[in-house]
């Protein structure tokens, strides 16, 4: 049985990497702040609106949503970042992150479940679990449906 699977791997925080499936990513590019168009009255993770595809796609700071140091204010607002596009269910979000780092083919059956004294609450209801890569790195994989359904944007979404 197959049970490879094809990961996305970003940076997440100062030195932390994570992980999704590429099952649920639309699509990838960059993207600079000055092309968001903020939206007063959201969570503070909520960087705002872009246009995408003719649509409006919501933009979060991943980091900031999971408890890391916000990537505001240390971006000015021509640099580039990146943004993953995740779908589940006929939703879409984009995540912005520093920066994107690979394509990995990861073992499902070698993913390992989160003890909660190793990750924080924020974190916690959007993982998956963890890998640990041939370097003895941890690779924290993140759950896009999670992320998509997350109960912040109930209110907005």
């Amino acid at each position: 049985m197959e049970t490879q699977e094809k990961y996305l791997s970003f940076n997440l925080g100062a030195k932390d990497t994570a992980v999704i499936s590429l099952q649920n990513i639309t699509e990838v590019f960059p993207v600079s702040l000055a092309e968001i168009c903020a939206v007063p009255q959201m969570p503070s993770c909520v960087l705002g609106i872009y246009n995408w595809r003719g649509e409006m796609l919501w933009l979060i700071d991943l980091d900031k949503m999971l408890g890391y140091t916000p990537l505001l204010p240390e971006v000015n607002l021509l640099s580039k970042m990146m943004v993953i596009v995740l779908q589940s269910n006929g939703k879409s979000l984009g995540l912005m992150v520093r920066q994107l780092m690979d394509i990995e083919l990861l073992d499902t059956q070698q993913i390992k479940f989160p003890e909660s004294q190793l990750f924080s609450p924020e974190i916690s209801s959007f993982l998956q679990g963890y890998f640990i890569n041939y370097f003895e790195k941890m690779m924290i994989a993140l759950n896009a449906t999670a992320i998509i359904q997350a109960p912040i944007w109930g209110i907005h979404n």
